[in-house]
């Protein structure tokens, strides 16, 4: 596979280095505000919603499940607008509509109403996270500094975010519910001015473009090995979210405290700076999807084991660990595959492809998770990561064959 004519791209700039960095910043923030205020408070929340709406916790986890379908629907278009216009408008009306999403959800008094929050909260995700972050980040660094840029707001994001466990948690007791989003809501509202600022405009998006390497939407829609990675990223983001979403009401259903089950999930922040840290020269020497399908393995293992863990501490450490460390992978490992076997010009489209599948499973197995509730959700999450790692392994023996030729550097 050829990602047809590969432009030159000139070695970067003083200016190029200090825009990259800029940018990476940025989105550590931006992302850990918009992750934090739209997908941990949730989970952290869960029953005390519960509570206070008298419904089911499956009925409420029905409003997640709104949020990925509806990001489901967002993909293409968000993507199409992506490499035709870049991400600074889309990015700072996606986090505008996030902050007025969270106000909403603030004030819901029944299921009606807090699934037109979560209406608005899928638009905001699929806008202003990290599927448009990567997008931008990709087209905007050189394939040198491609994998560290994402590595470096992924790493900083995953741990931050893991905090927000705690720290809605905190904030709930404190102020209750309805409170503690408004406050979320009100440092998420600083994502718009910081987009704005650092994301490029138009112009500087499409002379990019020009300069990179890509092959057409079509031609990767009829590569076996995008279907594969298909396969592999949709059971892995399924088992992710659902995991995820459940973990906190998991440990505290198994006779965890609150305090220790709000705990646990940091393990997952820390894991993810160890995998991403390891990741990149682990890929170097081994190949990023024979890492990827590794870590996968490990995930699903964890998982399926966690059961058995009971209310062991030091043996529930472990797992977690072990999803931690799939999860955390898992999140670079996306962008990074697929801009290197079908190149970046059409990167946001071809990408968006995959995410409809991905959000759909991210839609159902949360569902099927609440649904099982018990020890029966954490063996379909297990099994979930074990297909991605089968699913692979025919892509890593091949990868050099897949792979598009690294853009040229002027000397």
């Amino acid at each position: 596979m050829s990602a047809g004519t590969i432009t030159p791209v000139h070695r970067g700039t003083a200016s190029e280095h200090d825009h990259r960095r800029r940018l990476i910043a940025v989105f550590a923030v931006t992302q850990t505000v918009a992750y934090g205020a739209m997908i941990q408070a949730f989970t952290a929340l869960l029953i005390p919603m519960t509570d206070a709406l008298g419904v089911s916790r499956t009925e409420i986890t029905v409003a997640a499940t709104i949020s990925t379908l509806i990001g489901a629907l967002a993909a293409l278009p968000v993507g199409t607008l992506l490499d035709r216009y870049g991400g600074r408008v889309l990015m700072t009306t996606g986090s505008g509509i996030g902050v007025a999403a969270v106000v909403l959800w603030s004030q819901a008094h029944s299921l009606v109403q807090l699934y037109l929050a979560f209406v608005l909260i899928g638009l905001a995700l699929a806008m202003s996270t990290y599927e448009a972050a990567f997008a931008v980040l990709v087209v905007a660094t050189d394939a040198r500094h491609r994998d560290g840029a994402i590595v470096a707001v992924t790493m900083i994001c995953g741990l931050a975010t893991s905090f927000y466990y705690l720290l809605a948690g905190w904030l709930e007791t404190q102020l209750g519910w309805r409170a503690t989003l408004l406050v979320l809501a009100g440092v998420l509202a600083l994502a718009l001015p910081a987009h704005w600022w650092a994301v490029p405009g138009r112009s500087a998006h499409l002379t990019r473009v020009a300069q990179r390497s890509g092959v057409p939407i079509g031609d990767a829609l009829r590569d076996a090995h995008f279907w594969l990675m298909v396969v592999a990223f949709v059971a892995q983001s399924g088992s992710t979210s659902a995991f995820l979403l459940m973990m906190m009401t998991y440990f505290r259903d198994v006779g965890y405290s609150a305090a220790v089950a709000g705990a646990l999930p940091l393990t997952v922040g820390v894991a993810q700076i160890g995998s991403r840290l390891a990741l990149a020269p682990l890929a170097r020497r081994f190949g990023m999807t024979t890492v990827t399908a590794c870590t996968f393995a490990i995930q699903g293992l964890g998982l399926v084991s966690l059961p058995l863990a009971g209310t062991s501490l030091p043996l529930t450490l472990v797992c977690v660990t072990a999803f931690g460390l799939g999860y955390g992978t898992s999140v670079v490992a996306r962008p990074s595959i697929v801009a290197g076997a079908f190149g970046v010009a059409r990167f946001a489209s071809i990408i968006a492809v995959m995410t409809v599948p991905i959000a759909l499973s991210r839609a159902g197995t949360p569902l099927a998770a609440a649904w099982l509730s018990d020890w029966r959700f954490l063996v379909l999450t297990g099994t979930a990561s074990l297909i991605a790692a089968s699913a692979l392994v025919p892509v890593a023996r091949t990868s050099g064959a897949v792979a598009v030729a690294p853009e040229k550097v002027a000397g």
